[in-house]
């Protein structure tokens, strides 16, 4: 080959490579949108500077460096560290350490001894007790190889890799106790008395633990869009962001995030009401005010006088479902509201199972634990009957009779529920006798409306007397109360 012959060659695989990096940034940048992110061209433009300046030498130097071109929020930076995994990963293909790690063949039957197993929990708690992320990351894409692989390859898209099921043979959770055994005979032999207890010990241990999860998941995500396309392994695959999670499929620990996203969603909200209130309040021009200002500007009214009105804050009411699976959307909510209770005048907040009580002074408690508080409004309030099953009809009927005074010409009422009420009557003229006294009813329905109409759902009903919207993550809500909240 000639020297001109290799100099175009080198030019060609560099504009392979750098429209591989623009496919690889912008691929990126489309699956953060998808999740909501908002980045638009000047963040983008912003990335690819980073790329050009940074390279490819350092990959957690470039990591750092897009999410900071790229995010606004420390919310965001879980989606983005997923993504970022599928779009510029640590390897292709299977890793060096992990070929040849399991062959077919080798498969032990259920019941038997498992060698392979064995040797690599061994070297995997060694890991773990020298905190050693370098071998963990290694460990983690042997462990898929030996475990995660699934389906028979006869049929198109049916293989796979699953951290689930590497994870369920691994069982890296049992390691801690041999995990701590270790720790503490090395710490014998260094200090005889050690200044960290067992618990702080035992924490530590949990957190590598977990972060060893972590990178199984992110090694069979890798494996997974190789086969399947990056793109569509993180529309599906990547968690969203809290304020996109749907309420009734979060599970604890998402909940528990959900609930640190109270106080900064609400400052935001009250922020939007504030400014709507401040908009409300110029009323019509003041024509006789604006003529006589003009007598300075000779004549041309450069400066309009208006009516100022002054609109009282609204008074609210929330009527709450904490019964089951809906219970984390109410105590969402209900902690929403409270952190936000200075933009009403009047704020009051009912729960149900069956039957309705005030519950307003449970969640004005600045001591209570946030985590716990749709239990303890079922230990303490009498919101259940005779049975525990969800009776929208009797709860409605039962506040209607006897609450129906918190509701007045300037109340807002907010429903709260799945309005799946188990064949039971829903009570529409309950419903009517509230709406007909509050200046507004909204009812917010956290299924989505293609559910509405099937099992037990009165969900259709009910939207025939009151506003009906669905309300599946945080977001939505947040949308919903800045808009449909009077000022």
């Amino acid at each position: 080959m000639t020297a001109g012959t290799e100099a175009e060659a080198a030019a060609g695989a560099v504009d392979i490579a750098a429209a591989d990096t623009a496919a690889r940034l912008t691929g990126l940048v489309r699956a953060l949108r998808g999740h909501g992110l908002r980045i638009g061209p000047a963040e983008t433009v912003d990335a690819a500077a980073v790329l050009d300046v940074l390279g490819f030498a350092d990959r957690e130097q470039m990591r750092a460096g897009l999410a900071a071109a790229l995010l606004r929020s420390d919310g965001q930076r879980t989606v983005f560290d997923a993504a970022f995994d599928l779009f510029f990963p640590l390897g292709v293909g299977t890793p060096e350490a992990a070929r040849g790690t399991r062959h077919p063949e080798e498969k032990p039957r259920p019941g038997h001894p498992d060698p392979v197993r064995d040797e690599l929990r061994e070297r995997i708690a060694a890991a773990l007790a020298a905190d050693d992320r370098a071998a963990l990351a290694g460990l983690a894409g042997e462990a898929v190889e030996a475990f995660g692989r699934y389906g028979t390859g006869s049929a198109p898209g049916s293989d796979g890799w699953s951290a689930h099921q590497t994870l369920g043979r691994l069982a890296p959770e049992t390691l801690l106790a041999r995990i701590l055994a270790a720790l503490r005979e090395q710490d014998r032999e260094q200090d005889p008395a050690p200044d960290l207890s067992d618990l702080v010990l035992a924490d530590e241990i949990r957190r590598r633990i977990q972060d060893f999860r972590a990178l199984v998941a992110g090694e069979a995500r890798r494996r997974v869009a190789e086969l399947r396309g990056a793109e569509r392994i993180a529309e599906r695959a990547v968690t969203p962001t809290a304020d996109r999670i749907d309420f009734l499929a979060a599970g604890r620990d998402q909940l528990a995030e959900l609930r640190r996203t109270v106080h900064p969603l609400a400052r935001k909200l009250a922020t939007r009401l504030a400014a709507r209130r401040r908009k409300a309040a110029r009323g019509q021009i003041d024509l006789r005010r604006t003529l006589r200002r003009s007598l300075s500007t000779g004549g041309v009214p450069l400066r309009p006088a208006y009516r100022l009105r002054r609109p009282a804050r609204p008074e609210l009411v929330l009527l709450c479902d904490v019964s089951g699976s809906v219970a984390g959307f109410a105590d969402f909510t209900m902690l929403l509201v409270q952190a936000m209770s200075e933009q009403f005048s009047k704020v009051r907040v009912f729960a149900f199972v069956n039957r309705t009580a005030e519950v307003t002074a449970l969640l004005a408690r600045g001591d209570a634990d946030p985590a716990r508080l749709a239990a303890r409004i079922l230990t303490d309030a009498k919101v259940t009957g005779y049975h525990g099953n969800s009776d929208y009809g009797s709860a409605l009927g039962e506040f209607a009779e006897r609450h129906l005074d918190a509701v007045g010409p300037r109340t807002s009422v907010l429903i709260l529920g799945d309005a799946r009420n188990n064949h039971r009557d829903p009570n529409l003229a309950a419903l009517r006798r509230i709406a007909g006294r509050a200046r507004r009813v909204y009812w917010l329905n956290p299924e989505q409306p293609a559910l509405w109409p099937t099992g037990d759902s009165a969900a259709l009903a009910y939207a025939g007397v009151v506003e009906m919207h669905s309300c599946r993550n945080a977001r939505r809500l947040g949308e919903l109360i800045a808009r449909l909240l009077p000022v």
